[in-house]
């Protein structure tokens, strides 16, 4: 039956299962959006069995198309994987290296020099602040933030930075609102929150203590709860070095509570096969030799 089967056909129904679009699919293989529709239909008719039900409004795997997309991953993942084992035998890097990552000042350069590095590489970068659903559409790499332990799941995850965190509010908010002395009045006073980061909610403190603050100012932005604390619209809670200076000159005053706010930390996740790819592995030693030139600067 293989020999009836074409790479392409598999490559391309897998490419519309995870999408459930011919269209998005099509993007994702950058091929026209027909040829994607007839690998598939060629596939369904040598097999002789219906993959995906199309309708007008949406597209759903019938139970063989879940099948063999839970058979044929696996496969193609070893394949891709094989092929990557065999480049490192090769003088310099290629292949399309995905990478998804919250907008930080310090990845734009990072990225770029590695590129200059590898210059047969092709690089694929999205930003996104909370790139949950990345690790889900063939990024090979993902960055985002985290605090306290992780969740399970199969993918890899490297601390790749660490920062000390601490609660904040502006003089005027404390006019307000009498600083709090423990994580129960902190439920009760306005709080400055991320709208999808970390999920907003709770907010989390060593020792796996962990708080649900009230919050009508919600913003997935660094800056922007660091401005909105500053004018006293709430307690934020913020990496110590991004409001240190503010801390120092009276602008904001750390908030005790009795106790320590959870580290905030960027972790890379990857794929939990045996090996990353070569092209993950040599971007991660890049990533953090980069980032460690940084500090001793």
């Amino acid at each position: 039956m293989i020999e009836k089967i074409e790479l392409q056909w598999l490559f391309c129904f897998q490419a519309v299962y995870e999408k459930l679009s011919f269209k998005l699919a099509a993007q994702q293989l950058q091929l026209p959006v027909s040829n994607v529709s007839r690998h598939v239909a060629l596939l369904e008719q040598q097999l002789n069995v219906r993959l995906l039900e199309r309708t007008t409004r949406k597209m759903i795997p019938t139970p063989a198309g879940k099948q063999l997309y839970q058979s044929i991953t696996p496969l193609t993942q070893a394949m891709d994987h094989s092929l990557d084992e065999l480049s490192q035998t090769a003088d310099t890097l290629s292949g399309h290296l995905k990478i998804m990552t919250p907008d930080l000042p310090f990845m734009a350069d990072i990225l770029a020099d590695f590129c200059i590095r590898h210059p047969q590489l092709k690089l694929s970068c999205d930003t996104q602040l909370d790139p949950t659903e990345g690790l889900l559409e063939g990024f090979d790499l993902v960055l985002r933030f985290g605090r306290g332990s992780l969740q399970d799941s199969s993918w890899v995850a490297r601390e790749i930075l660490r920062w000390s965190s601490c609660v904040v509010a502006a003089p005027k908010l404390l006019e307000r609102h009498p600083s709090p002395q423990s994580l129960d009045e902190l439920k009760k006073a306005p709080c400055i929150t991320s709208m999808s980061v970390l999920k907003g909610m709770p907010w989390r403190f060593k020792h796996d203590q962990t708080v649900h603050v009230s919050s009508s100012y919600k913003v997935n932005s660094g800056h922007m709860a660091k401005a909105a604390a500053l004018k006293g619209l709430g307690f934020a809670i913020m990496p110590l070095h991004a409001c240190q200076s503010e801390i120092d000159n009276g602008s904001l005053i750390k908030i005790d509570c009795h106790r320590e706010p959870e580290d905030l930390v960027l972790y890379a996740f990857y794929s939990g096969r045996k090996y990353p790819q070569v092209k993950t592995k040599a971007f991660l030693e890049h990533l953090q030799s980069a980032i460690t030139n940084l500090h001793d600067h």
